[in-house]
């Protein structure tokens, strides 16, 4: 079977190479001829465990092409996979520019019957906006051509794509046309062997489960970053009140680890998106709206802490540790490591910043501060001639630091651990002035 994957970020890039690993004969097209020519030598335009290795397999033995002809990936193909990027619009709805130009494109030029799978997170609604361009560019041109429009969203963590990939919790396959449906489940018959739970439904309603799905565990993030405020003040910890929460099967102990906050390309995108998307409908989703606004009281809260127990900052450098919005990704999109920074800065302080793969984007995204900030090359550089620690993504290197020569390379001793990675470590107060997320 021959794929066309349209789009090379996280989502397409990730799809369509483990799909090739299945077998399948996948080109991945991407109008950018930089990153398609980088990608021929194995070089990725994002960090992802794994992803290299399988690519480089996939290339060699000719499962697995990249190439910027998009007319040509689109007319060779059976099955059209659209994973362009829907990055959110000053309201926070979905732009679907790309997506609604690949539609265009795809009607211009097909000739024979094509299966076309939106992979991109989109509204409710898209598929039908998709089918609509198809079917008035054909007519234009004055052809009748077969084709069904699929909805099948993914749900990969990044710094975990490629095993989500290959141990899916769930396939959504969402359509009208049964055929094509059925044409889907065998295109994934490789994972539907591995007893991997196929929902088959109509396509706004696998629409929405994308969106369902992101905003429950924004709302559960943002529920226990609420709860650990309280706790702080009352005494009480939130990791022990998580664990036992997350012993009640209905409940689960996911997602309950308070922080900084939620950050990344999905959660704040997709829950401004579906907020905008009830908004049209004249439906309030209170629930997700205070979620959102809880997640960023939390990040604001994360500064008040850093000010309130340093006082002034004004002459005082502070270490921040991780930029990246979680480990294995070197994703900084909506971070809560940028907000922590930019109110140091704010406060008078300065920053010296280091993360194992998010320092290129967060040069980037900081550009603004770069009279405050300074990007290091290691954790020992970051950690030298500073008054305090603020822990924002829990990496292992960070983990792993050796506590005493880092007090012995500070000038002063604070240390905001705002994922809790040495909190059960009895040594951490006796050489810090150690402050956690959630208790005293």
């Amino acid at each position: 079977m021959n794929i066309a994957v349209v789009g090379t970020g996280y989502v397409g890039l990730v799809h369509g190479t483990i799909l090739s690993d299945f077998g399948y004969n996948v080109t991945c097209l991407d109008i950018d001829k930089n990153k398609i020519d980088n990608l021929k030598k194995s070089i990725l335009p994002i960090y992802e465990p794994d992803l290299k290795e399988i690519i480089q397999k996939n290339f060699k033995n000719k499962n697995l092409s990249f190439s910027t002809d998009i007319i040509k990936g689109v007319k060779e193909s059976e099955v059209i996979f659209i994973a362009v990027g829907t990055p959110p619009l000053e309201d926070g709805s979905a732009d679907l520019n790309a997506v609604l130009d690949i539609a265009k494109l795809i009607g211009e030029n097909i000739t024979t019957s094509k299966i076309i799978v939106i992979k991109s997170t989109v509204p409710v609604g898209t598929g039908d906006k998709v089918e609509s361009i198809i079917a008035q560019e054909l007519k234009l041109r004055g052809v009748s051509i077969n084709f069904s429009v699929i909805s099948n969203p993914e749900f990969l963590r990044e710094g975990r794509a490629v095993k989500d990939s290959l141990q899916p919790d769930r396939i959504i396959i969402g359509g009208e046309d049964i055929k094509a449906i059925e044409q889907m489940k065998n295109l994934y018959l490789p994972f539907i062997t591995k007893n991997i739970p196929v929902v088959s439904t109509d396509r706004k309603t696998a629409e929405l489960i994308k969106y369902a799905s992101n905003s429950f565990l924004a709302v559960k993030i943002s529920f226990i970053n609420e709860l650990s405020s309280l706790a702080e003040k009352i005494g009480a910890n939130t990791r022990k009140v998580a664990f036992a929460m997350g012993l009640d099967k209905r409940i689960s102990p996911d997602f309950l680890q308070c922080g900084a906050g939620f950050g990344g390309s999905c959660f704040p995108k997709d829950t401004k998106a579906i907020i905008n998307l009830a908004k049209t409908y004249e439906e309030e989703l209170s629930i997700i709206s205070a979620a959102i606004s809880a997640n960023e009281k939390q990040k604001s809260r994360m500064i008040e802490k850093i000010v309130s127990n340093m006082g002034n900052l004004s002459g005082k450098t502070l270490a921040v540790l991780g930029l990246s919005f979680k480990p294995e990704t070197d994703d900084v999109r909506e971070a809560p490591s940028l907000d922590i920074i930019k109110g140091i800065v704010k406060y008078g302080g300065k920053v010296k910043t280091f993360c194992p793969k998010g320092i290129d984007e967060g040069k980037i995204r900081l550009n603004s501060l770069s009279d405050s900030v300074i990007f290091c090359e290691n954790e020992i550089e970051t950690t030298t001639d500073i008054e305090g620690i603020v822990l924002v993504t829990e990496w292992d290197l960070f983990k792993k630091m050796d506590i005493i020569a880092l007090k012995n390379r500070m000038k002063d001793s604070f240390y905001f651990d705002l994922r809790n990675i040495f909190v059960e470590n009895p040594e951490i107060k006796k050489h810090f002035k150690y402050f956690p997320v959630g208790e005293r």
